[in-house]
């Protein structure tokens, strides 16, 4: 391997870009979390039921 490889080889960002679905609606967000977090899970008002309701983090989009 050589030097340069090493020198110029991209660090992990610590942030990750997540989305987010709803439980009960399917409305989607997209949300970012540490990389060494737990996956998300909140409550939060959904548009399309007009009430609060469950998001959980369903897939890892990239990372920043």
């Amino acid at each position: 391997m050589l030097l340069t490889n090493i020198l110029l080889k991209k660090a992990k960002s610590k942030e990750i870009l997540v989305m987010v679905e709803s439980v009960i609606s399917g409305h989607k967000l997209v949300r970012i979390r540490d990389r060494v977090a737990e996956k998300l899970e909140f409550i939060r008002y959904d548009p399309y039921i007009q009430q609060k309701a469950l998001y959980k983090e369903i897939k890892k989009i990239r990372s920043l």
